[in-house]
């Protein structure tokens, strides 16, 4: 049996059947995840797993463990740990904060990923937003430029899809977005994003992007130095409260 499923089933007070009717599958479909081996399709882990409170990983190791690549598991530790989050995007939406839909294009950019890569990366982003429905969520700050919301990524649809998620998002109250606005001008962020986790004991480290391969960052003078260039775009950036009137102005320009 699958223990861990099991366990966290009972402490939610979930069963087969209000798992079934939340996740929209048969009873008898859920009733098996409980068995050793028998996991949820890819698009209802992340479901399940919010409803009975856990992460992913603690319900279903192996299969975390076979998609992701070595340096992501130990970013996916200290991100799953974290009390805080803290993140900065010059070009696209936070990848927490993505729709499927949103990833699923950001990922096809150039064609250089096919079909199955695409759907595997963009299901393992979202399964990874799980972080934000378990019974202690981390803050999350996400502080993003202007230019991303005037972006077009995918379709208008599609873009139409993200604002709204963004607003819904940043009403929850652990949340909090914040948009660069264009007349800011020059700042330390377009250097590039970076993620920055603090732990429950204090603890620090950062995710850094290139074009070929994320790091992960935990030298005290490296998350410093990150912190410093984070309170320097947070200075320039708007307050939650014209953020979220700027995702409502923003959200109907995309709308068809």
């Amino acid at each position: 049996m699958n223990h861990a499923l099991q366990i966290a089933m009972i402490e939610s007070g979930q069963t087969a059947e209000s798992l079934a009717a939340q996740v929209g599958v048969d009873p008898k479909t859920a009733a098996r995840w409980v068995s050793r081996g028998r996991v949820p399709q890819t698009r209802h882990r992340a479901q399940v797993a919010a409803l009975v409170g856990k992460d992913i990983e603690d319900l279903w190791p192996d299969v975390a463990r076979r998609r992701y690549p070595t340096w992501l598991r130990e970013w996916i530790e200290h991100e799953r740990d974290a009390r805080l989050l803290r993140w900065f995007e010059p070009a696209l939406v936070p990848g927490v904060l993505q729709t499927e839909a949103y990833a699923r294009a950001v990922l096809s950019f150039g064609g250089l990923m096919n079909e199955g890569e695409v759907e595997e990366r963009a299901t393992s982003r979202i399964e990874r937003q799980v972080i934000l429905a378990g019974s202690r969520p981390p803050q999350v700050f996400a502080i993003l430029d202007e230019a991303i919301l005037r972006r077009r990524v995918g379709s208008r649809e599609i873009m139409a899809e993200q604002c709204a998620h963004l607003i819904r998002l940043a009403e929850r109250p652990h949340v909090h977005i914040q948009v660069v606005p264009a007349d800011a001008g020059g700042h330390a962020g377009l250097a590039g994003g970076f993620i920055l986790a603090k732990g429950p004991l204090g603890g620090g480290a950062a995710h850094l992007d290139d074009p070929l391969q994320a790091r992960v960052v935990t030298q005290q003078a490296d998350i410093d130095r990150l912190e410093a260039v984070w309170e320097s775009i947070r200075a320039v950036a708007l307050p939650t409260a014209l953020t979220l009137d700027l995702l409502k102005e923003v959200a109907p320009t995309w709308q068809t």
